[in-house]
This record gives structure tokens, C-alpha cells and sequence, in this order.
């Protein structure tokens, strides 16, 4: 649904963006993350449209947006970090204008859908100007979807937003992928892109790593089992460190973090030898690293490049 091949962005001497090739499947949530500064934003601009690239070439939807950005603009759905309204009028009344963009549509149906959906039914004939923000994005979020597009490009949607009123706009975005919809979703929050996310980008100007959350935590780090015994001696350490399916084992009082070649074939295994050494075992769990902490090994390696 979403292909770009060497994509790159330059503003006169600074590259914003540097060759940047992926390719987003219909009906997937890609998680677009990078710290600030990392061409972000400009990416989701040169793929919605609104600016042309320095070089190489994207297609959205089967269409290119350096090319035919009007045509592009009926089948995506856009919510910038900071959406604009005409906040003297009433929700229904802006969604109304900006419906009227496009071809095809039944304004007025259209709009009551989406307030509806948003949640806004009661306040449709209030000023926007009254409005808090997390309404505001719901609103934003209702005219980015008023033509029905078949990608929505979100930066940032819960930038700002309370817990509450960020949760159910992640709840909003699930929704919408069931619907079947691309999603190409910027965003600092890394809880948000885990629970959400088929597959992150990790981007510094150039995209640094592309996959599923899952396999950029095996990508970074190690599988490793937490053993918590009664007690840990040196005779017990070194009796699991010469298993042969041990890679690396590390004490921290009563506690061992155990490398293996298989975590899953192994770990029974492990259970049961360390129960013959003397080992009483109290609990047995894997370590699992957050999002947070590949995002962030990610980041630095590029730094230390």
C-alpha cells in the first residue's frame, strides 16, 4: 500500500531525509519512531503530498504524491501534530467545509457518522474554540476520515492527551486497522507503538531497523532466563555454567540470569538440573526488554556509527 525507494529530502545544506526504502502492507500498523529531528515528519509530508522529495520516488495507494498529489489527497487521510480549525464554528460546520473537498461524498451523512464515531454527537453545534484538546484530535481525526481513505497517516495523535483520553484514542486506532486501513503512525510514545504496531521503523534521517517488535527485541538482545532460588552458592553457579546449552550465566545474590542457546527447549531443562545440584527454586521467568530499551540501544548505535 505504501512504497518508497530512496526517498530523500534535503533543505538547502541539511538532509532530513536519507534513501529511505520500505514498503507498508495493506492493512498494517507501521510504527514510524526516531528522536526529534530524525526526518519524521518530513517523510509523512513528502508521502501525503504536500512537499516533493530531493530525489528517489514513493508510491501510496498505487499513485505517486510527488506527482499526483489531488488524486492522492481523495484516497488518504491525514492528522498533523497540530490540525487547524475554524474554531468560531461548530464541529458539524467545519467537518461540513472540509467534506466538501471531496467528490462523491454525502457531506452531511458523512459528518454526523464521524462525530457520531468520535463521540462528538452532543457537541456537534459547539465552537470548536470550547473545545479541550483530546476533543480536538477526536475531531481532527473525524475529518481525516470523512472520505473513507485507505491510508491515514497519523503524527503524533496523542501527543499532549491525558492517559484516559490517549487510551481511548488508541482504542480509535485499533478500530480503524480492523476496518482494514493502512496506518503509517509517528510517535514518540513507545507503549503506544508496542500495543499498537504490526512493525516499527526505527529512523535517525536514514531508517535504522524494520520489524516486528518482537524480533528487534531478539535482534538487540539476548533471551535470558531469571532464576530466583532460596540461595546460590559457588558450586551451584558453576554446576549450571557447565551445561552445555548454557551460554552465559551471571549471579546477583540469590538470583541467576541464565543465557541459553534455545529458551524455550531449554528452559525445562534448566529447571530440572539445577533442582539436581541442591538449587531450590523459587520462582523462573524470561527477562523481557522493553520497547523502550531497543529503541533506545538502536538509537545509540547509530550515534557510536
Amino acid at each position: 500500500m505504501i512504497e518508497t525507494a530512496k526517498l530523500t529530502r534535503r533543505f538547502g545544506d541539511r538532509l532530513a531525509v536519507k534513501a529511505l526504502t520500505l514498503t507498508v502492507n495493506a492493512g498494517e500498523i507501521l510504527g514510524f519512531l526516531g528522536p526529534n529531528g530524525a526526518g519524521k515528519t518530513t517523510t509523512i509530508r513528502m508521502l501525503a503530498g504536500i512537499i516533493a522529495p530531493t530525489s528517489g520516488h514513493a508510491m501510496v495507494a498505487g499513485i505517486r504524491p510527488d506527482r499526483e498529489p489531488e488524486r492522492l489527497h481523495e484516497v488518504i487521510g491525514l492528522l498533523p501534530e497540530a490540525p487547524g480549525f475554524y474554531e468560531r464554528l461548530s464541529a458539524r460546520r467545519n467537518l461540513q467545509y472540509f467534506a466538501g473537498f471531496y467528490s462523491n461524498r454525502d457531506i452531511a451523512t458523512q459528518a454526523e457518522k464521524y462525530l457520531a464515531l468520535m463521540g462528538l454527537q452532543d457537541r456537534r453545534d459547539d465552537r470548536v474554540a470550547s473545545f479541550s484538546k483530546g476533543m480536538k484530535q477526536r475531531l481532527a481525526l473525524a475529518r481525516a476520515l470523512l472520505h473513507e481513505p485507505k491510508v491515514l497517516f497519523l503524527d503524533e495523535p496523542t501527543a499532549g492527551l491525558d492517559p484516559e483520553v490517549a487510551r481511548e484514542f488508541r482504542d480509535l486506532i485499533k478500530d480503524l486497522s480492523g476496518e482494514g486501513r493502512t496506518i503509517f503512525l509517528c510517535t514518540h510514545n513507545l507503549t503506544e507503538a508496542e500495543q499498537l504496531c504490526d512493525r516499527i521503523a526505527v529512523v535517525r534521517t536514514q531508517l535504522i531497523a524494520l520489524d516486528t517488535p518482537e524480533n528487534l527485541r531478539q535482534r538487540q538482545f539476548r533471551r535470558q532466563v531469571v532464576v530466583k532460588l532460596e540461595s546460590v552458592d559457588d558450586d551451584l553457579l558453576k554446576a549450571v555454567g557447565d551445561l552445555p546449552f548454557v551460554q552465559d550465566v551471571q549471579r546477583q545474590e540469590n538470583r541467576l540470569t541464565v543465557a541459553l542457546s534455545d529458551p524455550d527447549r531449554d528452559r525445562p531443562e534448566l529447571a530440572a538440573r539445577i533442582v539436581q545440584a541442591g538449587g531450590r527454586i523459587l520462582e523462573i521467568s524470561e527477562e523481557r526488554r522493553s520497547l523502550e530499551d531497543v529503541y533506545l540501544s538502536l538509537v545509540h548505535e547509530e550515534e557510536a556509527s
